[in-house]
């Protein structure tokens, strides 16, 4: 069908203010009740589908590129082989997944570590982290960038000539942050000695090609589609590696009571995982199946830096704490002691997977 033609910031507007990397958009205060999300479209039926009725997981999702094991899992029939039907429920920020998983307006969510979430769980609010969601190895998918004219006159080239300057992330209280406050060190400077903005994903570019910022974190697939107008120039991708800012998340009550479906979930999803280890990444089926998902067509994909999977779902609770003692420095969080996340984390469901996908 003939589509008509919209501006790449236009294709990619309703992605705004949605999580970085983490795509994590840290809500301050989340209401007891929060507001039902909205209900994605459905995935197609696998060619491949068991007989029989399929159980239904709700799953709530920021759609965005961090997701991509789950819908190459779903979009290949792997969560119907376990007799799953996800029924994908798209909301705005990945904190927010946290609190309605927590809140059972979701099964499963894959959401981001962020100081709303955090003082959300001071408040009691109850969940499992059952295994990583997503990393970013160097070149990362959340760069740090400057204007391209800027970068190109000299005045910009590196970190460095960003201090004392209006550098921009999402939001405030993400793992964005921790980002900057990491491209910054590199180049020798503080977090401290730079004007935190927050400013959407897709209006980094134009802000940055104004004036009204200098620098900012940009994550994909925003950075290329700035990049390919001009907009941008990157001037720091390396200053991250293996570094888990995202995780998949439980109700407690919905996983007590469905734990073999809490198994097959783990399975298709490693198998998702698994499918996007190094150059299968980039094969069709799956580059479709994150198209689908995230509206970002599959050649901006391949041109894209990518994220990255863990096939084993090995969940790193320094990760975790890191980003704690993190916004906690910040002066971001609203509770006195650091909460031990340790006791959010279970891996059994991932540890029974694997005995039988093998490692």
């Amino acid at each position: 069908m003939k589509r008509n033609f919209v501006s790449p910031f236009t294709r990619i507007a309703s992605m705004a203010a949605m999580a970085v990397v983490l795509a994590a958009c840290a809500s301050p205060t989340p209401t007891a009740a929060p507001a039902k999300p909205t209900e994605a479209p459905k995935p197609a039926a696998p060619a491949a589908a068991p007989s029989g009725n399929l159980k239904t997981i709700k799953f709530g999702f920021v759609p965005v590129i961090i997701n991509g094991a789950v819908y190459v899992a779903a979009e290949k029939g792997y969560f119907a082989q376990e007799g799953i039907q996800l029924e994908f429920l798209a909301i705005d920020g990945g904190s927010d997944a946290v609190v309605q998983v927590a809140a059972g307006n979701f099964d499963v969510a894959g959401g981001g570590i962020a100081a709303g979430m955090l003082n959300a769980v001071s408040r009691g609010i109850e969940f499992e982290i059952a295994a990583p969601l997503h990393f970013e190895r160097p070149k990362v998918a959340s760069p740090l960038v400057v204007s391209k004219k800027r970068f190109d006159s000299g005045e910009l080239t590196k970190a460095a000539d960003l201090k004392g300057k209006k550098v921009a992330t999402n939001n405030r209280g993400t793992a964005t942050e921790w980002w900057l406050s990491e491209a910054l060190k590199k180049g020798g400077v503080d977090i401290k000695d730079v004007q935190i903005q927050g400013v959407p994903f897709p209006q980094i570019g134009p802000a940055l090609e104004s004036g009204t910022l200098d620098g900012a974190i940009l994550t994909e697939p925003f950075a290329t589609t700035a990049e390919g107008l001009g907009l941008i120039k990157r001037i720091s991708e390396d200053f991250i590696s293996d570094f888990k800012p995202t995780y998949v998340y439980f109700n407690k009550a919905w996983v007590k009571a469905n734990p073999d479906l809490a198994k097959g979930f783990m399975k298709a999803y490693l198998r998702g995982a698994r499918d996007l280890e190094g150059e299968k990444y980039y094969d069709e089926a799956n580059l479709k199946a994150i198209e689908k998902w995230t509206k970002t067509p599959a050649d901006v994909l391949k041109r894209a830096s990518r994220a990255y999977y863990d096939p084993q779902g090995v969940v790193p609770l320094k990760d975790i704490m890191t980003l704690q003692a993190f916004f906690r420095k910040q002066g971001l969080l609203n509770y006195p002691d650091d909460i031990d996340m340790a006791k959010f984390i279970n891996t059994k469901y991932v540890d029974d997977a694997l005995k039988e996908l093998g490692k």
